[in-house]
């Protein structure tokens, strides 16, 4: 690996305010279209730069700048991904996202931020699909949502550029679409029948997002739930095909990831030695995490880095 010291940062969500402010605070400065460390470090931005707040073209404006400058990687997030498939008509008459009241109403802060800017928006769609889906820099590895070997094989050397990936990544039942949902949105679990719980914006679930490392130390669903433990699922024992999903290695690199939305108030701390998620609800109310990386195998808690 050629650059051993970065800055990693959690899902921003359209937070322009937050992320000026992290950046000054983890020693950056705005330099034309871009901002730079004296130190000559850099930053990795997790994806999910879009939607929620109400700075979404200020945000993608600097990251961009970042990365075309050589100050920054991105990787992409599931709202980007999102976002591609919901302005990408399906040959059929809709689009690769159905434009359903639920998809757009999580959508419609950037719709409403570039009304009028159609064609400006249509560039920016175009950059979101040339994003990676995962960094593996040798020493550090990171992604949006879960870092799954076999899924990432499916996903090698390919782009959303590609109009065809693209499009079978989106059709259910490819193998495709599998590593799409793992990789960008996390693996999940069939919870048993009747069973079913509510998120943070009340929309029902009978699934459940799970833990891919460590599975060895969780029994129940509600030990293996993610973000946090689920006091009412503890007495409900994993499923037989918990068994088929990533469990990260303990002595694998370093891996870093943003999405789940960690309560904001949770210990800024790493969730195992070498897994680390830095997405604390920066899109609504919690801080904007960042992790200042200098080549340790293990994840340090003096090392993260919060603006609120």
């Amino acid at each position: 690996m050629k650059h051993e010291r970065y800055d990693l940062i959690g899902d921003i969500h359209g937070q322009y305010g937050k992320l000026e402010a992290l950046l000054r605070k983890m020693g950056y400065a705005p330099t034309g279209d871009t901002w730079k460390h004296a130190g000559g470090r850099k930053v990795i931005f997790l994806g999910d730069f879009v939607d929620r707040g109400p700075q979404v073209r200020e945000v993608l404006r600097t990251v961009r700048g970042m990365v075309e400058a050589g100050d920054a990687l991105a990787i992409m997030g599931n709202h980007e991904y999102n976002a591609v498939c919901y302005h990408t008509p399906d040959g059929e008459g809709g689009h690769l996202r159905e434009r359903s009241e639920r998809n757009t109403r999580t959508h419609r802060a950037t719709l409403r931020q570039f009304e009028g800017r159609e064609t400006e928006w249509a560039e920016w769609i175009a950059w979101m699909r040339t994003l990676p889906f995962a960094l593996d820099l040798g020493a550090l590895r990171c992604v949006h949502a879960c870092w799954d070997a076999g899924h990432l094989e499916t996903l090698r050397g390919m782009s959303l550029a590609d109009s065809a990936f693209l499009h079978r990544s989106a059709a259910r039942h490819t193998a495709e679409y599998a590593a799409i949902e793992t990789v960008l949105k996390g693996p999940e679990l069939q919870l048993p029948d009747g069973v079913v719980f509510s998120d943070k914006e009340g929309h029902e679930h009978s699934r459940i997002r799970v833990k891919w490392w460590g599975r060895q130390a969780a029994g129940s669903f509600g030990e293996a739930a993610m973000p946090v433990p689920m006091v009412e699922l503890l007495h409900i024992p994993l499923a037989d095909d918990a068994c088929r999903l990533a469990n990260y290695p303990a002595d694998a690199p370093p891996v870093f990831f943003g999405h789940y939305w960690m309560p904001p108030d949770a210990p800024k701390q790493p969730l195992a030695g070498n897994v680390a998620c830095l997405d604390f609800g920066a899109g609504l109310t919690g801080p904007l995490v960042g992790y200042r990386w200098d080549g340790e195998a293990e994840v340090k808690a003096a090392k993260y880095i919060t603006h609120n």
